[in-house]
């Protein structure tokens, strides 16, 4: 294919990177539109091109009706108040001890975007994180800072921690074993140093000071606030054998994630169960099972997404620029697996910091695979490298994190001063280069060790 072609396709891509940055655009109208162009582009010299089958057989469907069958999962979750529940638990249980309470509430929070979106983990905690220390006339910003830095680690835990890992241990074949052999010592070790350097740097000098509300001058903002605070304790009133039921399914889940290899065999299994254990309550007032409910629910922009990524990197690797790519790759580090290693490490990191790493992800799995098949490199450390870059980058910048927008956005609604985009990105860049700092020491103990 001449490299006009290959160009054209490769500015259809950054196109859709740059759209990710203005919120006001629909990225979704772009991307179809950008997919439109490359894919018209492609088909006039190439033959693959023009046949809907190249499109169809680009898209990871496995990945696709798993992310669905999670994301409906999620939905039901938070319809029955279940994690909100062990939150309201958790701050409610150690109040009375601060350090204590961040310790746990960093923990839950981190465990549990090892299972559920990061977003929706942060959407959870952090209002009532907010509530509790304002009761308490304390400064809420360290526990939010805490949860964010935190949650970002989690995704390095399970292949289903992140949307991306999915994708990586999908293409890859990659067991719930793998990730936890391979990242488990990282995550425990990461962890804990994270957690006691938040505890010196950061609560034990944001914990001094009182509550700030930045509402004070501004009434209808106190309202809301109030409105807000009531409408969240009405909202926790759950009902303890729903809870209790649906932490059992949720086990149930997770061992069907580890026994069944087909991922979206065990998601439809797990979406079920959940479905047929909270029962909807129908026009004959009659509870009855309801999926269409929670599928009306799911937000299926991010899923619509990545089917674009999926067609537009395909056509990538048919016009040779991936391999171009790759070509630079293997040129720069002279066959070192360690200083291979490193580059993925940190390129994938930083680009992951100022943007989406959906894109950042796909685009890399082929060219680690032929890095691995072509060029005869070890696939342990690449993929250690990878999913590292992929999910610690996101707190180098805001923007490259969901849950780090999320933080910061809630944290304006509940009048949090203290907790700015400006400090976001210090605390949380500090420990986005310590986490790669400790990437890089692992990934030498892994090759060299």
């Amino acid at each position: 294919m001449s490299l006009l072609s290959q160009i054209a396709v490769g500015v259809c891509f950054l196109i859709i990177i740059i759209v990710l940055f203005f919120d006001e655009n629909d990225y979704l109208t772009y991307s179809v539109l950008l997919i439109l162009i490359a894919a018209g582009i492609s088909a006039i010299e190439l033959e693959e091109a023009r046949h809907i089958e190249t499109y169809i057989n680009a898209i990871d469907w496995e990945v696709v009706f798993f992310l669905i069958t999670m994301f409906t999962i999620v939905e039901i979750l938070n319809e029955a108040r279940v994690f909100h529940e062990i939150a309201k638990w958790i701050v409610f249980r150690y109040k009375n001890n601060i350090r204590k309470m961040f310790y746990v509430i960093c923990i839950i929070s981190t465990l549990s975007a090892s299972i559920l979106e990061d977003l929706s983990v942060a959407i959870i905690f952090i209002p009532i994180i907010v509530l509790t220390c304002k009761d308490l006339n304390i400064n809420p910003t360290p526990f939010l800072l805490g949860m964010t830095i935190c949650i970002n680690l989690a995704a390095t835990l399970t292949p289903f921690g992140s949307a991306q890992n999915l994708m990586i241990s999908n293409y890859f074949g990659l067991s719930f074993s793998f990730f936890v052999l391979k990242f488990g010592p990282f995550f425990l070790g990461s962890t804990i140093i994270t957690l006691i350097l938040l505890d010196y740097f950061v609560l034990s000098k944001e914990i001094k000071r009182k509550w700030k509300n930045s509402c004070d001058e501004h009434k209808t903002d106190l309202s809301i606030m109030e409105n807000e605070e009531l409408k969240l304790a009405e909202d926790l009133r759950t009902d303890s054998k729903i809870i209790i039921i649906n932490l059992i399914a949720l086990i149930i889940f997770i061992v069907l994630l580890l026994t069944i290899h087909q991922i979206h065999v065990a998601g439809l299994i797990g979406m079920l169960i959940f479905v047929f254990i909270n029962p909807r309550i129908g026009k004959a007032k009659k509870k009855r099972p309801e999926l269409s409910h929670f599928f009306r629910k799911v937000d299926y922009k991010l899923i619509y997404f990545f089917i674009c990524l999926f067609i537009l990197v395909n056509l990538m690797e048919l016009n040779g620029t991936i391999l171009i790519m790759e070509s630079i790759i293997q040129n720069a580090i002279f066959d070192n697996i360690f200083i291979l290693s490193i580059l993925i490490l940190i390129v994938t990191s930083l680009f992951s910091g100022f943007m989406d790493n959906a894109p950042v992800t796909i685009i890399f799995m082929p060219i680690i695979k032929i890095l691995v098949e072509t060029a005869g490199f070890e696939l342990v450390p690449l993929i250690i490298a990878f999913v590292l870059g992929i999910n610690l980058g996101g707190n180098f910048l805001p923007q490259g994190s969901a849950a780090d927008m999320m933080t910061l956005e809630l944290s304006e609604k509940y009048c949090v001063q203290d907790l700015t985009y400006k400090k976001l990105t210090i605390v949380g860049g500090s420990f986005a280069f310590l986490h790669i700092i400790l990437g890089v020491i692992y990934l030498a103990i892994i090759i060299y060790l």
